[in-house]
């Protein structure tokens, strides 16, 4: 192919797969674009493999995102290197597809697609978007019980709404602090005596009770690639429980350790995300989970974790360091709350079981074992939460064999 070809048709088409894929999410700027065009210049077009690793190592960061660029791939470019007539001129490649080909798609990508002009609606799309009676109750059960990761954008907004009237009743729990009070159970002998010594009259027996509180609440969410989509809604999800309640304190971790409590206080979401982003440098990277938790058992757990304080881990037990040190840390970060309950996007999946060294090391130590994936767990989590006193030891709604 000339030189021409290359930075006339093939360029357009390379810019508007890069614009495909970077409305799916993907991180992908002008410089990876121009990356991906000299790239082209080098190796042998015709040749359906190099073109595709070509693209594929230029605009692919992560693991997690090889899947979503190979189907992208397959939407986009037709298979038809050999024609020089029309050289990857392939955008009436998605009206040869038929309406089942679109259905399979991952909603983001089909989304992406329409966005950009790619793509007609799939018939099931147009009889969803079609009114009837019970289209609004219908569309609102599908949104509670769809995973975070399938939703499209408009679903994502709708869901963010939902978690705005998510509460957290969480029981309060007896504390060793009284507080006067004219029919308490108790005899107050230090106002007692105070109030005869000041006053020399008769004794008059003062009396108080015991002082009830909402126990602190402790967030461990992992942001690594592997949980990112949930991450991210789940923070819209703990913005609200923090502007709902006193002593709730988010950490974030990925390779590292990051205390978000101030940022989430911010009542505005928006403004209150784009804190958290800047304040995070590992978004979206592996996971250490036995670093960061001996460094929150070192620095953060006996200024946070006082008072009987519920801990909620959010992760998927992925552990980069296969678990080293995990056994020892989860086992004090347990011992050092009143409940600590694990929140898995993975038990999504029936047929899950605990085969990584991570979640082996973890899972003993749990009090709770839950999903975490849409937004009727999230209720699930919130009636969990409400268990009178916040007893250590409750019946999780989900069993997991260790073998």
């Amino acid at each position: 192919m000339t030189k021409s070809m290359i930075s006339g048709a093939l360029a357009r088409n390379v810019m508007s797969f890069a614009r495909l894929l970077r409305s799916t999410g993907l991180p992908i700027g002008p410089a990876k674009v121009l990356v991906a065009i000299e790239a082209m210049a080098a190796i042998d077009i015709s040749c359906r493999e190099d073109f595709y690793w070509a693209l594929h190592s230029v605009f692919v960061d992560r693991h997690a995102q090889s899947e979503l660029f190979g189907i992208a791939f397959e939407q986009f470019w037709v298979v038809r290197m050999g024609d020089q007539e029309k050289p990857f001129m392939f955008d009436d490649v998605i009206d040869e597809q038929s309406d089942q080909t679109t259905q399979v798609l991952p909603r983001r990508l089909a989304d992406a697609m329409a966005e950009n002009g790619l793509a007609r609606k799939s018939k099931g799309d147009r009889e969803n978007s079609e009114q009837t009676p019970d289209g609004t109750w219908s569309a609102a059960e599908r949104l509670r019980s769809k995973d975070f990761e399938t939703m499209s954008t408009d679903e994502i907004v709708m869901a963010r709404r939902a978690m705005l009237d998510f509460r957290l009743p969480i029981a309060d729990v007896l504390t060793r602090r009284f507080q006067p009070h004219a029919s308490g159970r108790r005899i107050d002998m230090r106002s007692t005596l105070r109030k005869t010594i000041r006053t020399g009259a008769s004794i008059d027996l003062m009396r108080k009770k015991a002082v009830y509180r909402n126990p602190p609440l402790v967030v461990l969410c992992d942001i690594s690639g592997s949980m990112e989509s949930y991450a991210r809604m789940l923070l819209h999800f703990l913005h609200t429980v923090t502007n709902d309640r006193d002593r709730v304190h988010t950490f974030l971790f990925g390779t590292r350790l990051t205390n978000v409590t101030h940022q989430l206080a911010h009542s505005d979401p928006d403004v209150a995300l784009k804190k958290v982003s800047a304040a995070v440098d590992d978004w979206a990277g592996g996971t250490r989970i036995g670093q960061t938790l001996a460094l929150f058992n070192r620095k953060w757990s006996r200024r946070v974790l006082g008072q009987g304080a519920i801990v909620l881990l959010i992760t998927d037990g992925l552990d980069r360091d296969g678990g080293t040190g995990l056994t020892e840390e989860i086992e004090r970060l347990q011992k050092s709350c009143r409940r600590l309950i694990w929140l898995n996007p993975l038990l999504r999946f029936d047929g899950f079981e605990p085969k990584s060294a991570g979640i082996k090391a973890m899972l003993p130590y749990v009090d709770d074992f839950r999903s975490v994936h849409n937004l009727d767990s999230l209720s699930e989590l919130v009636e969990a939460l409400s268990i009178a006193g916040g007893a250590r030891n409750s019946t999780s709604t989900n069993s997991v064999s260790m073998q």
